[in-house]
């Protein structure tokens, strides 16, 4: 691994790329810890999804400016709210209905249906920390559970217990009057069921740390707050986390501004700061649609890195984190070449530009030497026209291309297994040849002629000038209808690579043989 490059202290301080925006926004908090404090939050109801994923890779964007913006130590925390209680049965799981006779039950008492942990939620933070530990993530996993059970919320609980009414002044005017007729910061566990109670609370004694309910058998029951008997509605139980842990730093969707606001009313009541943060806009679907899970018209992480590396998926999410951004299929090949664009560029930048790269924050300040310049749209369109499987075949025309191999690049061959995955699922049901109209079967035959001029050791750079030489003939001024034409007609889309570097990659002869098969179409 190549030695991290340290700029001077001023690049830091004059960065301008949204992670370090963020990152000075924390300087002004007066930290008594020996570190500064990150958190994102996970829900264990399911597995961890996108949306896990780009919230904690743009924290740790953030986490990683801050530390070369000021040389402080940092924490992420990956906290999960595993004592929620189970909403509704997933689609997704074994066993349902087992599982469905634990709904109201906190998620790490509801028996795993898969059969391998000690509960729902505990397969599912596992999940959480196998899917994060596979992109390298470095955070502290948490749990809501652990810290109701061994005492580790036990003062910020007492505190919302002594600030009963003021949390209720706070709380329930964002309340529908039905529920603001029973609500209580606090969520009782029955002690004859099991379950997370939203109940009303009858009384509540701040001497004894105690509140008085009517249990599921009708009873009134007196339970300590303390020692994991109750947990907190969730906007009290964030505050109360910010307060107990002095969270400095946590993100969250867009959504959730209202949520945010009160929260941080509330960690003022309890004696806290409310961490800062940013609210990222959420993704849309191709249609323009909100992503969501129980529609299912989002996009994967599985799915994404089937056709793109991580390191794109990185790219996508680090890009205006602010605004909403369509998540399907078709993104995925731009944000495979902005990234190879980005990190080719890197090398050629001043210090100052370097800092603002996207590359600089999706390698942590150590970006890798860029392999072989060549596009993953050159790849995909190589993928069409050999149309095979065999990724051997495709490589044998890039060795021809570039002094490469699998060995020696191994980032270029997993993306030679992505365009080969891009082109079966995506390119080659949709491939329409067309026959040539006459301005086109001129313009054809014209390039085979200055084709047939060539010896072979043209770069792609002289054989675009040539190609594009031919079109402004038959053309004019509207070279973008000459180009789409090749594209039909050589590739059978609408769409392409740079056509100079395709035919200095596929072989002046081989393509050749392209355009004679397209003007023998009738």
């Amino acid at each position: 691994m190549m030695q991290k490059k340290i700029f001077d202290t001023a690049i830091y301080e004059n960065a301008q790329s949204w992670p370090f925006e963020e990152a000075r926004k924390i300087l002004s908090r007066k930290n008594k810890k020996e570190y500064v404090l990150f958190e994102t939050g996970y829900g264990p109801s399911g597995l961890p999804h996108i949306g896990t994923f780009g919230e904690v890779v743009r924290t740790t964007y953030i986490r990683n400016a801050f530390e070369y913006l000021t040389g402080m130590k940092t924490k992420l925390y990956a906290f999960s709210d595993d004592r929620d209680g189970l909403r509704k049965v997933p689609d997704n799981i074994p066993n349902k209905e087992m599982v469905a006779k634990y709904i109201g039950f906190p998620l790490t008492d509801v028996p795993d249906p898969f059969g391998c942990h000690q509960s729902f939620g505990h397969h599912n933070n596992s999940k959480l920390m196998e899917f994060l530990d596979s992109f390298g993530f470095e955070y502290e996993f948490q749990s809501s559970t652990d810290y109701y059970k061994k005492e580790l919320f036990n003062n910020v609980l007492l505190q919302v217990l002594e600030n009963y009414e003021k949390i209720l002044e706070v709380m329930l005017p964002s309340l529908r009057e039905e529920r603001s007729a029973t609500y209580s910061p606090f969520l009782p566990i029955s002690p004859t069921t099991g379950r997370v109670l939203q109940t009303k609370i009858e009384e509540y004694n701040i001497e004894a740390g105690t509140i008085i309910f009517k249990d599921e058998n009708d009873k009134l029951t007196e339970l300590p707050v303390t020692d994991g008997h109750c947990k907190l509605q969730w906007k009290v139980d964030w505050a109360a986390r910010w307060v107990a842990l002095d969270v400095d730093y946590e993100p969250s969707g867009k959504d959730l501004i209202d949520s945010v606001n009160l929260s941080g009313k509330i960690c003022k009541i309890l004696g806290g700061v409310p961490p800062e943060g940013f609210n990222y806009e959420l993704f849309l679907d191709e249609e323009g649609k909100k992503i969501s899970k129980s529609k299912g018209n989002g996009l994967g992480v599985n799915d994404w890195l089937r056709y793109g590396p991580r390191e794109s998926l990185s790219n996508f999410m680090f890009a205006s984190p602010r605004s909403a951004k369509k998540l399907y299929f078709d993104v995925i090949p731009k944000q495979i070449d902005d990234y190879m664009s980005h990190l080719h560029n890197y090398e050629h930048q001043e210090p100052d530009k370097q800092i603002n790269n996207p590359v600089w924050h999706i390698h942590a300040g150590n970006p890798p030497k860029p392999e072989a310049e060549i596009s993953f749209s050159l790849l995909l369109n190589l993928a069409s026209v050999c149309n095979t499987n065999d990724k051997n075949v495709l490589w044998g025309f890039i060795k021809k291309y570039v002094q490469a191999s699998p060995e020696s690049m191994p980032f270029l061959d997993k993306l030679v297994e992505h365009a080969i995955n891009y082109y079966n699922d995506f390119v080659c049901p949709n491939k329409r040849f067309s026959i040539p109209n006459e301005t086109e079967r001129t313009a054809l035959s014209n390039i085979l002629v200055e084709l047939n001029k060539l010896n072979g050791t043209e770069s792609g750079d002289e054989i675009q000038s040539i190609i594009f030489d031919v079109g402004k003939k038959c053309y004019a001024t509207d070279l973008k209808s000459w180009f789409n034409a090749l594209y039909r007609n050589l590739l059978g889309q609408n769409d392409g690579p740079r056509m100079g570097s395709f035919v200095a990659l596929y072989g002046i002869n081989n393509t050749k043989k392209l355009i004679e098969e397209a003007l023998s179409r009738q």
